[in-house]
């Protein structure tokens, strides 16, 4: 299979379903945004070595679902596709997964500056684009049909991935930078 189809030389490109719409939509920047956030955990994936696959891999896998669902542009046609569903399971996963790291981690008494370790850097990193995809779902939904779950999960992921961001330090015995507002 060739990886170039021609078909989007001119702006546009194909939902799931065979949909044509212009590559600037709000549905493609929203998706193309999770897939940059999936692109910059697998390499927070490379720069914890493998030690963090365990829990990262199946975000990977559920950020293809949920932008699969995203570009299937209705719940019929994700449906009709079989593309996997996001549930309450896989949010409640990833509170545990933040309960659990917490438990190691120092009270947070102040807001944190990212920085200290480049893995940590690096969750820090995947938070922010983590909070865009989010911003950028929200607006989505407010004009076309969005799962709630989706923007939930997106919600949940930025916490884990900052929670992450923490922890990877800490177990490399990097202390938070607290931000301190100069006057």
């Amino acid at each position: 299979m060739k990886i170039y189809t021609r078909s989007g030389d001119k702006g546009q490109t194909s939902l799931l379903g065979g949909e044509r719409v212009p590559k600037d939509s709000l549905r493609i920047e929203a998706y193309g945004t999770v897939d940059e956030l999936n692109s910059h955990i697998g390499l927070l994936r490379d720069q914890c070595n493998g030690e963090r696959d365990a829990e990262l891999i199946p975000i990977q896998e559920k950020l293809f679902s949920l932008g699969s669902r995203l570009a299937s542009g209705s719940e019929e046609q994700a449906e009709k596709f079989k593309v996997p569903v996001i549930t309450d399971a896989d949010i409640e996963a990833m509170e545990v997964a933040m309960d659990t790291m917490e438990a190691d981690l120092p009270e947070m008494r102040n807001f944190i500056l990212p920085g200290g370790l480049l893995a940590a850097s690096q969750a820090h990193v995947c938070r922010t684009v983590c909070r865009r995809a989010e911003r950028l779902l929200v607006h989505l939904a407010g004009l076309e049909p969005v799962p709630e779950i989706i923007v939930r999960y997106l919600n949940r992921l930025s916490d884990l991935l900052f929670v992450l961001a923490r922890h990877i330090a800490h177990r490399a015995g990097v202390a938070d930078t607290p931000w301190k507002p100069r006057q």
